[in-house]
């Protein structure tokens, strides 16, 4: 692959890591969304495109433990968009997000398209000078956990793929699914948290989903993993919709969560309490390879999840 080829130590990681000065590092992501690939148009808003656009890069901050503070954004856009108030309500969702998070908009480009939308987002952060928290520092009996719930984005992009949108007027029981696709919440303090408290050992987010960003981790570590089926969590709101063992599979293989997935030391176990986090599983010495187990079965999980091609 490129990486190999052409000796790019810097990749590897969901951001690169570049030595700033004695105290911090600088950290640099970046992310392509294009229409019809990525998102469609009739799924969402402009205002909730702009804060994906954002909030898949600072995903990336998070998972390094790190802390975002400037950006570039790149558009192309096709004329018949250009024509309408697109682009200014796409700013205000990116810039309602960036605001949050003290994100400033320091460059980047606007051109047309021929016929689809393209957003290429970067952005760069900060973390203690060697401090990242990497994919590959996990060690065989080090704990897995994740953040929050899982396979809500899944279920989200299957009822708008069967016509459901975001209802802006009344409370539905779909809704919350969908803003998990459409409206993704980077876990930016759970992050910083498990970096300055010297709790996570590896992590990596869960952009691909648990099957396949897991596989990532593990090859990175040069460890395997088991994961327990029945600690996975998964997202309360699936089973109005799917039966149990689609919301498992949603849960395991669907990617766009950006939750966390990070691993701990027995010792650090303890500094998780006050965190909203899961113990799913163990890594183990069995390199590359990943176990899920429930009370009947065991059986080698493959990467399922999102593949660009």
């Amino acid at each position: 692959n490129i990486k190999s080829k052409y000796g790019l130590d810097k990749i590897g990681d969901d951001c690169a890591v570049l030595t700033k000065d004695s105290t911090n590092d600088l950290l640099m992501t970046s992310d392509m969304l294009i229409e019809d690939i990525d998102f469609r148009l009739d799924w969402t808003t402009p205002e909730f495109l702009g804060h994906k656009a954002l909030a898949v890069s600072l995903s990336d901050i998070a998972a390094m433990g790190g802390i975002p503070v400037w950006s570039m954004l790149s558009i192309g856009v096709p004329k018949d968009l250009w024509e309408t108030d697109f682009i200014d309500r796409f700013y205000s969702g990116w810039f309602a997000l960036a605001n949050l998070h003290g994100v400033q908009l320091v460059g980047g480009d606007v051109s047309r398209s021929t016929d689809k939308l393209v957003i290429d987002s970067t952005v760069g952060g900060d973390v203690a000078h060697g401090k990242a928290i990497k994919r590959s520092t996990a060690k065989a009996g080090d704990a897995i956990f994740v953040t929050g719930k899982l396979g809500g984005a899944a279920g989200g992009l299957e009822l708008l793929e069967n016509g459901f949108r975001y209802s802006f007027s009344k409370r539905e029981k779909y809704n919350d699914l969908l803003l998990k696709q459409v409206k993704p919440q980077p876990q930016l303090s759970t992050g910083k948290l498990l970096r300055v408290g010297h709790i996570a050992s590896s992590m990596i987010d869960l952009s691909d989903g648990l099957s396949s960003d897991l596989h990532h981790l593990c090859r990175q570590s040069e460890t395997g993993a088991k994961i327990e089926a029945d600690a996975v969590p998964i997202h309360p709101d699936l089973s109005h919709f799917y039966v149990a063992d689609d919301c498992l599979a949603m849960a395991v293989n669907g990617g766009e969560d950006f939750e966390l997935l990070f691993t701990v030391g027995e010792k650090n176990i303890s500094l998780l309490d006050s965190l909203d986090v899961t113990r799913i599983g163990v890594m183990t010495a069995n390199i590359d390879t990943i176990e899920l187990t429930d009370d009947i079965k065991t059986i080698i999980l493959p990467p399922n999840g999102y593949r660009h091609f």
